[in-house]
């Protein structure tokens, strides 16, 4: 059966961290709060989560300001390396970098994260049944983002490397049953004051 409507994936990369990864920062909960604020009146069928404290409860805080959206726990919006390549995938200048980056990835992580990073395809790309388009939510992590931004460009698999989203940035994707997907939105920080902008950053990438 064709998919008829149109999915509007809205993708957050969680609010800025605690240095043990528990949970936020007061940063991180004021940059999730205004982020929910920013979001009120889109139609959202569900928000969905990954398992750990930062992105539960950065997705919490967003969805204290919506209206009932239910909230789902999805090890598919986890944090995981979506993609490991072999060096002749990667531009020979950029190879040795990303491939040091990689090295320090556990061993799990890099043996089921390809795996769960085609079920997130899946589960939460294209378009949807029926006559309604729908809005998800998803709260997940930096990886997870670029992965999904670079499938709807059409990149090959390496190409999540180096696509990097600030804490609570915002980022849509549009997926119409007639076209090939759109990416309308990406890293976009508008609803935060400048203080709150670019955390997960250097400074010598902020803008």
């Amino acid at each position: 059966m064709t998919a008829t409507a149109t999915r509007f994936l809205h993708l957050v990369r969680h609010g800025e961290a605690t240095p043990d990864e528990s949970g936020l920062t007061e940063n991180g909960r004021r940059q999730a709060t205004l982020l929910g604020r920013r979001l009120q009146g889109i139609p959202f069928a569900a928000i969905h989560h990954g398992p750990l404290p930062r992105a539960e409860e950065t997705a919490r805080l967003i969805g204290s300001e919506l209206d009932g959206v239910p909230l789902h726990r999805s090890s598919l919006a986890g944090d995981y390396v979506p993609h490991v390549p072999h060096r002749d995938e990667l531009p020979p200048e950029s190879a040795d970098l990303f491939l040091r980056f990689l090295a320090g990835a556990g061993e799990e992580e890099r043996e089921h994260g390809p795996a769960l990073a085609r079920r997130a395809l899946d589960r939460f790309t294209g378009p949807v049944d029926g006559e309604q388009d729908r809005h998800e939510l998803v709260v997940t992590h930096n990886f997870l983002v670029a992965w999904l931004v670079r499938d709807a460009l059409y990149a090959p698999e390496w190409r999540w490397l180096g696509l990097n989203h600030a804490n609570a940035a915002l980022t849509v994707i549009r997926y119409p049953p007639d076209r090939p997907a759109s990416v309308l939105l990406t890293n976009d920080m508008r609803h935060l004051p400048a203080d709150l902008r670019w955390t997960g950053f250097p400074p010598e990438q902020h803008v």
